[in-house]
């Protein structure tokens, strides 16, 4: 049934979207060993500290505008084959800048495979500047400037991801009002590995319209009373968080109960080959779990049109592809 609904993601990361195939042949460009990280078809680690390392050990293997232009088709080609028809990547110049290539070749070479995604399956995607956490605030800061400048006019949108138990939101406040200044759309992790209160402080000092996972917030029902009011966005993974053992069983999520309390909910797949997902599979998990049908499941394509951080004549250009 899912296979027919049309898709949309909001929420994943460019570099953690490279398959274990990808990357192996990457490696084997350049000489490099990811037997530490890789073994058969699929990312091996334990916890989150672990998964940031063969993240960033997978990443380290795009090094050219030619490496990310492969990435960003293989990805988008592989999710338009599932009935998407939008993305939004998370893109790091931190990641681009430790590989050894400059911001504007990483973006330009992204925007080369998103071109070329689009040219053969039609399918939409921009892209989000994130500023890595656990880097600091200075280094987020930068992110978030090189995102004002505009760079490119896929970049659309600023985020913060990286390790959410580092440092306090309100730190990084300033790094939001630079995005949100140059008119970028604002996202930013919270409530997934932190509680409640790191989506409140999200909330009340950065003002997102969207928060990337956002799913603690049910530890506290005036915050998710909160959030319905708002009509802030949440961009739900549900197979990262079941990946990171954040609940034990998917009927445990609290994506429904969330939904059903006026949370707008969308769905995502955040790094999936790292989680064993994909966009379609996440469209799979919620209607398996709770019994949506094609009306339901659109509808959240349909959230996700709305809040995505995309100029209006396209917007409706892709609601108009939903049925």
């Amino acid at each position: 049934m899912t296979m027919d609904v049309k898709k949309a993601e909001l929420h994943c990361h460019i570099e953690g979207a490279a398959s274990p195939e990808l990357v192996r042949t990457q490696a084997q460009k350049y000489g490099a060993d990811v037997s530490g990280f890789i073994q058969g078809d699929r990312y091996v680690w334990s916890d989150f500290t672990e998964f940031l390392t063969a993240y960033d050990g997978a990443a380290a293997l795009f090094r050219t505008e030619e490496d990310y232009a492969l990435l960003a088709r293989t990805y988008l080609e592989g999710i338009a084959a599932q009935n998407a028809i939008y993305a939004e990547i998370f893109v790091s110049p931190d990641h681009a800048t430790a590989a050894g290539l400059s911001a504007s070749a990483y973006i330009d070479g992204l925007a080369d495979g998103i071109a070329a995604a689009k040219s053969a399956t039609g399918i939409e995607c921009r892209m989000i500047v994130v500023g890595v956490r656990h880097l600091g605030v200075e280094s987020v800061e930068a992110a978030a400037r090189f995102a004002a400048s505009r760079p490119h006019p896929l970049i659309t949108g600023f985020g913060m991801a990286g390790e959410e138990r580092f440092g306090r939101v309100a730190e990084f406040a300033r790094s939001f009002d630079i995005a949100r200044d140059a008119g970028l759309g604002i996202t930013i992790h919270a409530g997934e590995l932190a509680g409640a209160d790191s989506v409140r402080d999200a909330l009340d000092h950065v003002r997102p319209s969207r928060i990337g996972h956002g799913v603690r917030a049910i530890e506290d029902e005036n915050l998710v009373r909160r959030i319905a009011e708002e009509e802030v966005v949440l961009e739900v993974c549900p197979g990262s968080n079941m990946a990171l053992k954040l609940f034990k069983t998917m009927a445990e999520h609290p994506f429904d109960q969330l939904r059903r309390a006026g949370v707008k909910v969308t769905l995502s797949s955040d790094d999936p080959p790292h989680f064993g997902s994909s966009i379609g599979h996440e469209y799979d998990l919620v209607a398996q779990t709770w019994g949506y049908d094609a009306a339901t499941l659109t509808g959240f394509t349909r959230t996700s049109l709305e809040a995505a951080f995309v100029d209006e004549p396209t917007r409706a250009i892709l609601l108009g592809q939903l049925s």
